[in-house]
């Protein structure tokens, strides 16, 4: 990544195998088929995004230990474990790439491995420390409440839009602020940038949700991790599809009707081309820009260097993702 100045881009990446090697090291053990559930998506790879905010973070204190280490790999468990159970609900057949774990061995097993994973970053946060364990215990339940949310839907009259994106950053912006909070506290950062870091983390980390919403209609490859029209296929309302659904332009009705409720196989390709000529696609981007925007707004706040301008790429990869 060419805005990344190249010394810290070295420690970074030593820090990124250190997490890998610590990564594979949580999932050794006496249980065979434990083992192999848990390796499939954790050296499936995946972005490590979590793990490296929490790098990042880090360095504007004295920069990555040993906890910070400890710390990044307790939030790429948990990211993974959630990704076994997100798979059941939503009936996934691919994820990373490859077959997803419910439809190899079942949901049962699927289920038991995401709890199997969530014990193992149980076990390093011991660790790190009490302050450590309650800021993990505030954000899993953000992540559950988040899931149930999604799961009830909005209320009867509340707009489906704020109710999305109050979700997501539950579901998503919740472990991203906690990756950004771990790497600050642990590489020693001041209180103010730890809570400039936390916040930061919230509002880019639901921009990172909302550009694999855009990728998902977008792309023709599947970028976002998943088969592209996953969320039509399930019904599931996105930042693009949510811009049609409250539209009141007649031309729009056939299409809201169609999105209101789960997509069959046979039709994905051809709704997915109607999307993409739609102006919502456009829309939704124009969102992702202002709230890219925004989070780099609030590095401002953050001493000038390396890791400041690292973040401020950051936020441009991610719209970048979505052109």
């Amino acid at each position: 990544m060419s805005f990344i100045d190249s010394n810290l881009e070295s420690e970074l990446s030593k820090g990124l195998k250190e997490v890998e090697v610590l990564l594979s090291e949580q999932i050794k053990g006496e249980y065979p088929l434990v083992v192999e559930t848990s390796r499939h998506l954790v050296e499936a790879g995946g972005k490590r995004f979590r793990p490296m905010l929490t790098l990042i973070a880090s360095h504007f204190g004295t920069g990555q230990n040993r906890k910070v280490i400890e710390s990044a790999v307790v939030c790429e468990l948990t990211h993974v474990a959630t990704l076994y159970h997100d798979d059941v609900m939503d009936e996934a057949p691919l994820r990373r790439g490859v077959e997803s774990a419910n439809s190899r061995w079942g949901n049962t097993v699927a289920i038991l491995t995401g709890d199997y994973l969530f014990s193992k970053a149980s076990d390093l946060l011991a660790d790190l420390g009490p302050e450590a364990v309650r800021l993990q215990a505030k954000t899993f339940e953000r992540l559950v409440v988040g899931q149930i949310e999604e799961t009830q839907g909005p209320k009867d009259g509340a707009d489906p839009l704020a109710h999305y994106l109050r979700v997501v950053g539950e579901k998503t912006g919740s472990l991203i602020a906690t990756s950004a909070r771990f790497g600050a506290i642990f590489g020693g950062a001041s209180k103010e940038i730890v809570e400039t870091l936390t916040q930061f983390g919230e509002k880019v980390g639901v921009a990172f949700q909302l550009a694999d919403d855009v990728i998902d209609i977008a792309s023709d490859s599947s970028e976002s991790g998943k088969t592209p029209g996953t969320d039509l296929k399930e019904g599931v309302p996105t930042l693009v599809t949510l811009q049609i659904l409250r539209s009141n332009d007649p031309k729009d009705q056939a299409l809201k009707a169609k999105l209101s409720k789960p997509i069959p196989e046979s039709e994905i390709a051809t709704t997915i081309k109607e999307l993409r000529a739609h102006p919502a696609l456009g829309a939704a981007r124009e969102y992702l820009h202002a709230l890219a925007n925004e989070s780099k707004a609030m590095l401002k706040n953050l001493p000038d260097g390396p890791a400041r301008k690292t973040l401020e790429g950051l936020c441009d990869a991610i719209v970048n993702r979505t052109a």
